[in-house]
Parts: structure tokens; sequence; C-alpha cells
């Protein structure tokens, strides 16, 4: 690659000299979500400034919270969501044993499921097969009306549109099926974000209503992609660095029995295939890299062709590298851990986000040495003290 050796672009307290922008890039999962607000403690801890922060549902509340609060307050915010996410059911310390802890578990998100999640979502008062034909109520099992109040309280809107972090979140168009997004630094897109974005990106059929936006209705993101990793590679400029955070691991098991038929289903589904993406954007970044260097090679009456201009036009040179952070789910967790809320498994997610940082950067050596160097790259701790390193 043809990238001149050079010093980080921006001074920061942080071990790792950082790019012109760090993401983060949040996918939706659920109760999960809190391994997301770990990752994000420890990059603060770190002193990592991000820049950019995308997401999809509970990735994308997650997201708000983060853009629409300065820097001081975002821990103490996503401190407060999570606990009252988790206040529901009661508190109790469980011994380390698989049968103990999969029946509680499991006894957990059958209480979400029958009086939902305070501050998020409770059930409908009138069953869907009674309710008018064509109303919210007739095509959903819980309503979201107490998460309006919750990211009012939580997010200031001004700061999340007008603010230095560009923030972007998906959802998909119920009647055309096309993905969209949101993003408060997008020139092409006029809107004013509130509640009503970060809630689409998280109205996932049937549990949860389209949410209406200008008389447009939306679902869940994840119904299309449930990562915004694409939105972020194909409109960054510059050099990046970029944490991407899945809550979902597209490898796993094969099951055994039904339960882990359920279990599996929803990690393939909705792991996005992130691996995939960013095999796919080393791939185009090679072939990038080989026609800059034809460029260059072409006789200067040609260099101002406009065929040649518009090819130089299509490729980014900026150096990106990519951390992906996987939930890795205990072998108590089945199908149902995306909705169990509990305050014991919130708290063990935070942890095994934040530890999912401090793994990376006991091994950060790599990550510095290819920022430093221009050198694009994915990173993954596949394995307790070894980070995998593929190159582009």
């Amino acid at each position: 690659m043809d990238h001149r050796i050079k010093q980080p672009s921006r001074v920061s307290n942080s071990p790792l000299p950082l790019p012109d922008q760090v993401a983060l890039v949040l996918q939706g999962g659920g109760a999960l979500g809190s391994y997301q607000a770990g990752v994000y403690e420890a990059l603060h801890d770190r002193a990592i400034k991000v820049d950019w922060v995308a997401g999809i549902s509970i990735g994308a509340i997650n997201a708000a919270i983060i853009a629409g609060n300065p820097p001081h307050d975002r821990i103490a915010k996503l401190h407060q969501f999570w606990q009252k996410m988790s206040g529901g059911l009661p508190n109790f310390w469980l011994p380390e044993e698989h049968n103990i802890r999969e029946a509680v578990h499991l006894t957990a998100a059958m209480a979400v499921a029958a009086f939902g999640v305070p501050g998020f979502f409770r059930p409908h008062m009138l069953p869907a097969m009674l309710a008018p034909e064509g109303s919210m109520n007739a095509i959903s099992y819980y309503d979201t009306t107490p998460l309006v109040d919750t990211l009012n309280d939580l997010v200031d809107w001004d700061l999340l549109n007008h603010g230095e972090v560009r923030f972007s979140v998906g959802a998909v168009h119920v009647t055309s099926g096309n993905f969209v997004y949101f993003d408060n630094h997008d020139p092409h897109w006029r809107g004013r974000i509130d509640a009503r974005h970060i809630m689409a990106s998280g109205a996932l059929p049937p549990g949860l209503a389209p949410v209406e936006i200008d008389g447009e209705f939306y679902w869940d993101g994840g119904l299309v992609s449930n990562t915004p990793l694409s939105h972020v590679l194909d409109s960054l400029k510059g050099d990046l660095l970029l944490f991407q955070v899945d809550l979902f691991p597209a490898e796993g098991p094969m099951p055994r029995q039904l339960t882990d038929v359920w279990s599996r289903l929803k990690d393939i589904q909705y792991s996005s295939r992130t691996r995939q993406v960013t095999d796919q954007f080393l791939r185009r970044y090679r072939e990038h890299d080989l026609i800059r260097k034809l460029l260059t090679k072409l006789p200067p009456e040609l260099q101002d062709d406009p065929a040649v201009i518009a090819l130089r036009g299509l490729n980014h040179s900026g150096a990106v590298n990519i951390v992906h952070l996987i939930y890795r789910s205990h072998a108590w967790e089945g199908g149902a851990r995306d909705f169990e809320f509990s305050r014991a498994t919130m708290l063990d997610h935070w942890a095994q986000g934040h530890e999912a940082v401090d793994g990376v950067m006991c091994e950060g050596d790599l990550i510095a040495q290819n920022i430093v160097n221009g050198q694009s790259a994915t990173f993954d701790l596949d394995r307790p003290g070894h980070l995998k390193e593929k190159k582009a």
C-alpha cells in the first residue's frame, strides 16, 4: 500500500494512537445490550474518544445515550438506563450451577414476556385478536409508550442532533421493505432525530408495533441488517479505528436439542454476517489499492481524463482498522437471552463487555502499529490472550 508512515493525527491520553476517526458500531440484541455499555465504559476509561456511534435496535438506544450526553455524563446515564431495565425482577445471588442458572434464566425471561420491562414496554391491555383491525394494538403484543419518557429523560436531543459526535441508526420502512438510516451528519437527510427514530430502529415485530415518523411506518432495522457496519464503511472519509460490537456470534456449536435450535437460529439470523462484511471490505480495499497504483502509472495526458478522475474518486485512501468484539453466551443462556432482563445477568453482560476491551488492549501493539503505519486490518479476540489479525 502506498501510504506514508505517519504520526497519529490526534493527541490522546489513550495507549493507542488514535486516527482521524474512532467509530463504535452496536448490533441489536435486546437484553444483551448491557455488554455494549460495558464496552463503552472500558473505552471511556482508556480515554478513547468516540467520534461516531451507530446502532440498530438496543444498539440504537445505547448509541443515543452516548451521543446525547457530554462525555462526563455518559457512563452514569448508561447505568441509569440499565438499572431501570433490570429493575422489574428480583435481584439475588445465584450459585454457578448450570441447571439452577438455566431455570432462573428461563423464569426471568417468561416474566418479561408476561409483564414487560419497566420504562421500556408493557403488554397491551386488550389482546391483539380483539383490537380494531389496523390499530397498533392489533399488530403487536406490547406497548412501547414508556420508552418515550425513558429516552427523553436520558438523552439531550439538541446535543445529539447538533453535537460533534456523528450518530446513525437504521430502521426498515414497513411497506417498501427498504432499509433507511437516520444520520445527524448526513447532508442528504435533513430531519431532526428524536425518540421516534430510536424506537423505530428497535420496533421488532410482532412484539413491538411499527413507529410512525412523518406519516411513514418503520420496524426494527435488524429485519434487514442487525449491524450498521456497512453504513459506516461506505460513508467514511480518512483513517478510521472501528469497534464493532456484536451480541450474536456467527459461529456456534451444532444444536443437541430444540432449545439449542432456537438459540442457534437467532445467532445466525441476527449476527448479520459481520465477518462477511469485513471480509468484503478488505477485499475491496485491496482492489482499490491496485487501482490507485495503476492510476499513478498512467501517462500525464490521461490523468485529467473524466473516466480516470471518476475512478480516482471512487477510492477511499484512508486506513481502516476494525476491532471485532463479540458477546460469548454462557451455557445456561438459550434462545431467550435477548429478553432476559434480570439484574444479575445485566451486570454479568456489562462486566464481559468491559473485560473484552481489556483483553484486546492487552494485545493492542498490533493495532497501534497498524494505525501508525497507515495499514488496514481486522482484529478478533478469538480466544483469551490471542488477537487474530487479518490484513488488507
